[in-house]
């Protein structure tokens, strides 16, 4: 998925809008709808990348959310080390397995071989476990809720993308410990709601819940909740957020146990859970909602809601009407704060109205507030939506309650377009010879399936061979369709000991949705 070269003059200054339309050149769309957006910047080591405030400050307010919703639940922050020794990270043998090809190592202190080589966490189960062992020592230290807010390395890849494969990368982390597998499995599943809450009220943007099957779960854990997102422009799905059970998978390798309360003198292994969400939610909303102007982002996570913007000055404009229309611009912003609303007033006076309105349309702020001589007498705004282009004219006096109400318009709308797009896009198939054309027409698809692993590797190499013939890496998602998730709304239709799997013919026990992902 590598950018294509831009066919411009290397003598000519760049341009300041967006010059790869999204649905012909969605890499190099992506990669300048996030810079020219002011969004992020390139960093001079390969797969790091730095946050600017526009994209910092989405993540900001996902963090309060959620931050606030675990508290609570009665989870505590805390904060572990990033690094863990080599013979720490070894005891869960599946789990380092599974994440050896994306650690990163310490092997020197300047000049000096370190003794021993020092791991740079890729998530966080074995640096805090074997604490957990040493705090866990009697059922009524039970439940244990920590959650730390932190960044983690993952090095292992060749085509890094900003916000969805990064070197390293913004999350939480949750890992959670209870005496009985119900406390446990019911907290995975409010988790999960936590994060499909995320993506649907704050991101607009909609996803699928459901389970991992047992080949793409978490390593080592006993099962993985999920949500997948769908990108309409390349067809492909997107895994949002992960929330696992990990059973008593690590408790029983870090020897976290309490005396059972049903049994006297008997040892328990307590049940763990892991939970994280990332920076990669950023990434799904630039490409959900972006265009070719640039950035459109939801007003629940905007960093500007409204950007007001002077107009209708000329040569001619006379000094008394200059300064009704500024002070006006500075009034409204000044009600809009008091309002709650996050607002800013573009007075530059070395840009005119009409490149402010593409500057801030590349921004993506979600409301563009018009204010000029002839608004001044009517005592009204023109107010402009990014995402569908609407103009609506508002009274002055109202906008403290009337902006409000637009935005939450504004981000219903964005929702409900991005749901249509999305379900208009999961395809149900019953045979096999229609599964990669659904494919290659950009679609998500479920099919009546087996759970067998050996079919699901079988599925992702049928499909690979007859691939559309893009150059992707090994790793990347169109080489063939994975298992996104096994839906918890499961369609009807399958009839136990009848229905057959599209793959393979065995009897089919589940609905599984198939596709090309991230």
């Amino acid at each position: 998925m590598a950018p294509k070269k831009d066919k411009v003059d290397a003598n000519k200054p760049a341009l300041i809008g967006i010059t790869a339309p999204k649905d012909e050149d969605f890499p190099s769309w992506y990669q300048q709808v996030l810079t020219k957006g002011d969004m992020l910047e390139y960093y001079d080591v390969s797969g790091c990348y730095i946050m600017k405030p526009g994209s910092y400050s989405v993540w900001e307010k996902i963090q309060a959310w959620f931050d606030g919703k675990i508290k609570e639940m009665g989870v505590q922050n805390a904060y572990f080390p990033m690094f863990v020794s080599s013979r720490v990270l070894e005891r869960e043998k599946d789990h380092v397995e599974g994440f050896a090809p994306e650690v990163a190592w310490v092997t020197k202190a300047g000049s000096t071989d370190l003794e021993e080589p020092i791991a740079i966490r890729p998530t966080s189960e074995t640096v805090m476990y074997p604490y957990y062992a040493k705090w866990i020592r009697s059922h009524r230290d039970l439940p244990l809720k920590l959650n730390q807010w932190n960044s983690v390395v993952r090095w292992e890849f060749k085509h890094p993308q900003p916000f969805l494969r990064t070197r390293e990368f913004l999350w939480q982390e949750g890992h959670t410990a209870f005496l009985t597998r119900e406390e446990a499995e019911k907290e995975v599943l409010e988790i999960l709601d936590l994060y499909a809450r995320i993506y649907h009220e704050l991101l607009a943007v909609p996803v699928i819940k459901g389970r991992k099957t047992e080949k793409e779960k978490f390593a080592g854990g006993f099962f993985t909740t999920t949500t997948e997102g769908y990108i309409a422009a390349t067809g492909r799905g997107i895994q949002g957020a992960t929330s696992h059970c990990l059973g008593q998978n690590f408790s029983k390798m870090f020897g976290i146990t309490v005396e059972d309360p049903k049994n006297d003198g008997e040892k328990i292994n307590v049940w763990q859970n892991s939970w994280g969400l990332s920076t990669r939610v950023i990434g799904v909303m630039v490409m959900t909602h972006g265009d070719d102007k640039g950035l459109v982002i939801p007003p629940r996570v905007a960093q500007y809601q409204v950007v007001v913007i002077p107009c209708g000055i000329t040569v001619k404009t006379s000094e008394q009407d200059k300064s009704n229309i500024f002070d006006g611009v500075l009034k409204i912003e000044e009600t809009l704060k008091k309002a709650g609303v996050r607002v800013v007033a573009d007075t530059r006076d070395n840009y005119s109205p009409g490149w402010k309105f593409s500057d801030w349309e590349l921004r993506g702020v979600p409301l563009r507030l018009e204010f000029g001589p002839m608004d001044f007498k009517k005592q009204q705004v023109v107010a402009a939506r990014r995402a569908t282009g609407q103009k609506d004219f508002l009274a002055l006096g109202d906008l403290a309650e009337s902006i409000p109400k637009l935005l939450e318009e504004i981000q219903d709308e964005m929702f409900q377009r991005a749901k249509s797009s999305f379900d208009s896009h999961v395809i149900r198939v019953t045979k096999w010879e229609d599964f990669v054309p659904a494919l290659n027409n950009k679609n998500l698809v479920q099919i009546p399936w087996c759970d067998v692993s050996d079919c699901e590797d079988s599925i992702k190499e049928r499909s690979a061979r007859q691939d559309t013939g893009e150059e992707v890496d090994e790793r990347a998602p169109s080489m063939g369709a994975k298992s996104l998730c096994i839906p918890f709304e499961q369609p009807e239709g399958i009839i136990p000991g009848e229905t057959k799997c599209v793959a393979c013919d065995r009897d089919a026990k589940v609905w599984c949705m198939f596709g090309r992902s991230y």
